[in-house]
């Protein structure tokens, strides 16, 4: 077990993470020590801790590298709890920035690199303001729940998204509404998921789509960190959400509003399926060591 880490602290749209190197795993880090390290107070403060471990150095990695040898790296994702997550949109663009800026890979503007992830291989590809992932099929969760959310009036029926993890999408009113939600507090579900689930709220704006884009805005809860600025899975899951309500005709380019910036969605045909790719900016803010003692 480690006594210090070199770390980095970056974000995507305010969605924040502590990013460290283990190439061969050599230091990992127990969920006590991941949870004291988010602590906002008490730690370096963030929403989860990625760390950046070759593939074949990971029982998860490896299973990968069969099919998708190019996956060199695999982002090893915790929430702010210490609990393990499969996927995080906002955090594999900050991990690819991170892999960039410390040589670790090449990825030239319009080039594509794969990532292993728990949730497979993701492909991040570098634009001119950001990256992109496709963060491959989604699939409905037909079981529908009934979510409760602090300081709305009424329980409100939610929808079940996969996007590589849970979420679980509830259409509000409007904007007062979504400012008013205390999600302080986790949301109840009703049947509650076997995994969990990410919640988040979201209200269209009006009009909805504007020169054929889809425009909403979302808040979340996301299971092990609670409330954060942003989640790029989510983000995915709410335009997914609205696009299915909204019927035929709605379109497959989605910009989403989120409390930490702007995120960009797009849905596109696969050989395997219908895919969902996110975009958006990822920044690193500095780099420190830190005594785990």
């Amino acid at each position: 077990m480690p006594t210090t880490i070199e770390f980095t602290k970056g974000h995507g749209t305010g969605n924040d993470f502590v990013l460290y190197a283990d190439p061969n795993g050599d230091a990992t880090l127990t969920p006590a020590q991941i949870a004291a390290i988010c602590d906002r107070h008490f730690g370096v403060g963030a929403d989860g801790v990625i760390r950046a471990i070759r593939s074949q150095n990971l029982p998860e990695g490896r299973a990968l590298l069969a099919e998708a040898p190019e996956a060199e790296w695999f982002m090893d994702y915790s929430n702010a709890d210490g609990s393990v997550a499969e996927m995080c949109g906002n955090g594999i663009r900050v991990f690819t920035r991170f892999l960039v800026d410390n040589g670790f890979a090449t990825l030239e503007t319009g080039d594509t690199l794969a990532i292993g992830t728990r949730a497979g291989v993701k492909d991040v590809q570098r634009g001119v303001d950001g990256f992109q992932v496709d963060l491959g099929r989604w699939r409905l969760d037909r079981t529908d729940p009934l979510v409760r959310v602090k300081d709305v009036d009424v329980p409100r029926p939610g929808l079940g998204i996969d996007v590589g993890n849970p979420h679980v999408v509830v259409a509000l009113a409007d904007e007062d509404e979504l400012i008013g939600a205390d999600l302080g507090y986790a949301p109840q579900l009703d049947p509650v998921p076997v995994e969990g689930a990410n919640v988040e709220l979201v209200v269209a704006h009006d009009p909805l789509v504007r020169e054929g884009v889809g425009r909403i805005r979302m808040r979340v809860h996301e299971r092990g960190s609670g409330e954060t600025l942003s989640c790029g899975t989510g983000v995915a899951a709410a335009a997914l959400a609205i696009r299915h309500w909204a019927g035929r005709g709605a379109p497959d380019q989605w910009r989403v509003d989120v409390p930490g910036g702007r995120l960009g969605v797009r849905m596109f045909a696969a050989e395997d399926g219908e895919h969902v790719a996110l975009s958006g900016p990822a920044e690193l803010v500095y780099t420190g060591t830190l005594d785990l003692a």
